[in-house]
């Protein structure tokens, strides 16, 4: 698959993280809120899908996809909220979510409750592969979303979304398992994972977490015919991550650029009634 265009989109975001672009002002904007294990993002979009602005925060109000801090989520999506109504000059009005795939209805209105009580009507719910394959368009094969908790997957044949899972692990364990390694705390063992210098030495310590990973999803593909597995999320930044997966699976394993942000851009490219 040739991520060309997929790449410069997410490059687009990168950018608006740090700079606002300019807008049709007439034009109601696309918000995707992205309550994650590790960061909770903000999206926003023209109605072309184009980058506009991006705000997020390390938190740590969600635990293997479910909110377990409502009144923390729902601060900081409000404080994120209003650090892009001020970059914007004008307000947020409505916004779209996603969710681990199988997350029952009551963890869902959760989810629906933290973003609507930071002043956010929510217009679509959608599961997070699904929302990443609004950017990536795959029409074949797996698409696997590492998160800091959770690892979905949906398989894709002929357009179509076949099969959903949902696993309960996640980045969250490469740094614990970094932690134990080194006899430091998590918060500094998230410091070290996304240390660029350290990259080699965290892969081989962290390796046999991704072969378990791998492994997972292996165990929910072995039914279907699957030629190319596909990697988003956070968890799947680290280098030669992929290649771990496909060395385990057997299987040709991609990523696009910064697969962190691929989620929360489809997230808003979903925010239509």
């Amino acid at each position: 698959m040739d991520f060309t265009q997929v790449n410069d989109l997410v490059s687009q975001v990168e950018k608006s993280i740090h700079e606002t672009f300019p807008f049709d002002r007439s034009k109601e904007l696309l918000v995707g809120v992205d309550l994650g294990t590790a960061y909770v993002v903000i999206v926003v979009l023209d109605q072309q899908n184009n980058p506009i602005a991006c705000e997020m925060e390390f938190a740590q109000v969600v635990r293997d996809g479910l909110v377990v801090d409502y009144i923390g989520a729902t601060q900081i999506v409000r404080k994120l909220k209003e650090k892009l109504e001020k970059r914007l000059g004008q307000s947020l009005l409505k916004a779209a979510i996603a969710l681990p795939p199988g997350t029952g209805s009551k963890d869902s209105r959760t989810h629906n409750y933290v973003v609507e009580g930071a002043g956010l009507e929510v217009v679509s719910v959608v599961d997070e592969p699904t929302a990443a394959n609004n950017v990536l368009q795959v029409k074949n094969g797996v698409i696997v979303d590492i998160g800091g908790g959770t690892t979905g997957l949906s398989i894709i044949k002929n357009d179509e979304v076949i099969h959903t899972v949902d696993e309960a692990t996640g980045g969250t364990h490469l740094s614990l398992v970094l932690a134990g390694n080194y006899r430091v705390k998590f918060e500094e063992a998230e410091k070290i994972k996304k240390d660029p210098t350290r990259k080699k030495e965290v892969l081989a310590i962290v390796r046999p977490v991704i072969q378990k990973m791998a492994s997972i999803i292996q165990n929910n593909i072995v039914d279907y015919d699957v030629e190319t597995i596909y990697l988003v999320g956070g968890t799947c930044c680290l280098d030669g991550f992929e290649d771990v997966v496909e060395k385990e699976t057997g299987i040709s394993t991609q990523k696009p650029h910064n697969p962190f942000l691929v989620t929360p851009l489809g997230i808003a490219m979903n925010c239509r009634e």
